[in-house]
């Protein structure tokens, strides 16, 4: 299987807290990252999201920290930070190095232990545990994942953290890593096949009424990043970011809804300069590939 990782400079390490069901992801840019973001829920919990306007001062990001726990477990970025500094990676500002590090959560306080959460701590291990090869399912940030909660959550299905990857043309890669904590059911776009949602037994509760999701807590969000190796300003790293949406929308439904917090963060590692007209195939494989790592989310996760 293709990973995030099969792009040059990308580590990704887990800490998983199995019995509180909640965990952090770190995913590390060995050489830093064009990063940008775009948050579509209503809902969201992130950190330094504003740092990645094109018109502000950081050219570049260390590591992106994905996080259960709900706002809490932004702390994980903390440990993510001490971690850098301590390998003297980061912005110099004279008296140390500044590491960049960029966040977003998931709800899963209601899944497991609501008072354990990714702490700086956690953070720190997941650094320390990042490589080039891990896990995908129920681990790290999607420790807690669930999806399929329109009608409560004793119907729901697990979720997970899922990743995939494209080769283009040129060495040109595409990848994502996709935390699906969903409002909404997970669907084959293709075939408009129902793959996981909300179920009762082995029946699935496919949605089919307005009722179904009204009254409905803040248990939702889907986080991740889509990254590739070609060359892209923060714009153009925001609007990969975007692209990535495209694929949430193809196969989550319903998904970006008041009760969902769903982000994503839009990285180039700068490897391969490009020419503006080899843009769009780039966009275009975001979509598919944000889809990819979605179904191996849920394909995985038991």
């Amino acid at each position: 299987m293709k990973t995030i990782t099969d792009i040059s400079g990308i580590r990704v390490g887990h800490w998983s807290d199995f019995d509180a069901k909640t965990g952090c992801t770190a995913v590390l840019f060995d050489n830093g990252a064009v990063c940008g973001a775009d948050v579509r829920g209503c809902a969201p919990g992130t950190r330094e999201t504003d740092l990645l306007r094109g018109y502000n001062l950081v050219e570049k990001i260390n590591a992106i920290m994905l996080c259960g726990g709900s706002a809490f477990g932004l702390d994980a970025a903390s440990g993510a930070m001490r971690f850098l500094e301590e390998h003297n990676i980061g912005i110099d500002v004279g008296v140390t190095k500044v590491p960049i590090v960029p966040a977003a959560v998931i709800f899963d306080l209601a899944v497991g232990k609501h008072n354990v959460r990714p702490d700086q701590a956690a953070g720190y291990y997941a650094c320390e545990a990042a490589s080039k090869s891990f896990d995908t399912g129920s681990v790290g940030a999607g420790c807690g994942a669930t999806i399929g909660k329109a009608y409560g959550a004793i119907y729901s299905d697990k979720g997970g953290i899922g990743t995939a990857c494209i080769d283009l043309e040129n060495g040109i890669k595409v990848a994502a890593l996709i935390v699906v904590n969903a409002l909404g059911d997970v669907y084959d776009p293709d075939s408009g096949k129902l793959l996981s949602g909300a179920h009762e037994g082995n029946r699935f509760l496919a949605l089919n009424n307005e009722t179904a999701i009204k009254g409905r807590s803040f248990t939702n969000t889907t986080i991740g990043i889509i990254a590739t190796n070609a060359t892209l300003t923060r714009e153009g790293a925001t609007k990969l970011a975007g692209m990535g949406h495209d694929g949430l929308a193809l196969a989550i439904r319903p998904v970006h809804t008041t009760l969902d917090g769903d982000t994503l963060f839009g990285i180039s590692t700068c490897e391969i300069d490009i020419d503006s007209s080899y843009i769009l195939p780039i966009l275009t494989a975001a979509t598919k590939v944000a889809v990819m790592a979605i179904h191996n989310a849920v394909n995985i996760a038991p």
